[in-house]
């Protein structure tokens, strides 16, 4: 079973809509948090190992992974879904998004 971690800023649209999206799917678990210190479930060291693959929202989820948690991210998947930050929480073209993306990386 693999899991699956999505990363936004605060943890309150993106990526629980991205978790939620994927909860459901045979043969992964998934989990949701926030680059952002007062995020909803701020991303922590704990997180980065259990996940196999992380999906970010935008670059700069990226680039707060890779400076903070480069040590961690050995052996891991580091992929950007570019979402910018438009969309409420289950919006339909929100959903759409990584249901098309991010199958083709799991």
């Amino acid at each position: 079973m693999k899991q699956v971690l999505f990363v936004c800023s605060q943890n309150r649209l993106r990526s629980p809509t991205a978790e939620q999206v994927f909860s459901t799917w045979q043969n992964i678990e998934v989990s949701s948090a926030g680059t952002n210190h007062d995020a909803c479930n701020p991303l922590d060291d704990e997180q980065i190992a259990w996940a196999d693959i992380i999906f970010v929202m935008e670059k700069s989820h990226r680039n707060k992974v890779l400076r903070k948690y480069r040590k961690s991210l050995i052996g891991k998947r580091l992929i950007c879904l570019d979402i910018p930050d438009d969309y409420e929480f289950m919006d339909p073209t929100l959903v759409r998004i990584p249901e098309a993306t991010v199958p083709r990386h799991l």
